[in-house]
């Protein structure tokens, strides 16, 4: 289990060095899933047992991050990073989300995941399932970093293109709890964490990297809650930054 952990966050910290074209064209998403797919959500305290020093903490990342009050949501909507999800070799990205986070575990038929399980990281329940439908009600696709807070952190301003690497750039897409996510909504880390707080730090490095990679900003109130969470684990790297 702990070296599945451990490949899932080599994999991931390998897929932000590609840069912002490499989830403009869908085509070259395939070293993405060629890395990751078969890999489990990693949100174990002790998933990282060694430190890789040519990778930048997560803590080191957030200090990058520039802090400005939060724009106006004043056009935004969703249809202005994406208008649905990119088709990647052949399947749909978020089924190519869900055989990800499922592993060897995902049953499929085609394309579509129709049965599976794995460790539902904003929960920490273990989750399984047994027909299509009970994946398409029970997970949901996350961006880890909101869309809506993305447009008012920065990205109402950028090209639409890089918008759209936002959105489909499975560096911020997770398979979650339908309900959690709901929970969730379009909050930032000082309005909303991960009930499941051994994976917490690794949402949040996650975010710090996401935010740094598309040159996003935090707020104050965004930065101390991040903060305050990698205070916890000092040693949780940056994703792939």
């Amino acid at each position: 289990m702990k070296l599945r952990m451990r490949r899932l966050v080599l994999a991931m910290a390998a897929l932000v060095g590609v840069g912002v074209w490499l989830v403009v064209n869908p085509a070259s998403y395939e070293t993405v899933f060629t890395r990751a797919e078969n890999s489990g959500t990693n949100y174990a305290a002790d998933a990282v047992t060694e430190i890789n020093e040519d990778v930048p903490l997560a803590s080191d990342v957030l200090e990058k991050l520039e802090v400005k009050g939060r724009a106006p949501k004043t056009g935004y909507s969703r249809d202005e990073f994406y208008s649905g999800w990119p088709t990647v070799e052949g399947c749909n990205l978020r089924q190519k989300i869900l055989k990800r986070e499922f592993g060897d575990s995902a049953v499929l038929d085609g394309c579509n995941v129709v049965a599976g399980e794995y460790d539902e990281p904003y929960t920490g329940e273990h989750k399984k399932y047994t027909a299509r439908e009970e994946i398409s009600k029970g997970v949901q696709i996350d961006h880890v970093v909101a869309l809506s807070d993305a447009w008012q952190k920065g990205a109402q301003y950028m090209e639409r293109e890089v918008r759209y690497s936002i959105a489909t750039d499975p560096l911020n897409l997770l398979a979650v709890d339908a309900a959690a996510n709901e929970k969730k909504s379009d909050g930032d880390a000082a309005t909303w964490l991960p009930a499941n707080k051994r994976f917490r730090c690794q949402y949040v490095a996650r975010q710090a990297s996401v935010k740094y990679k598309y040159g996003l900003w935090v707020t104050e109130a965004e930065k101390e809650a991040m903060s305050e969470v990698l205070a916890n684990c000092p040693n949780e790297p940056s994703v792939g930054v």
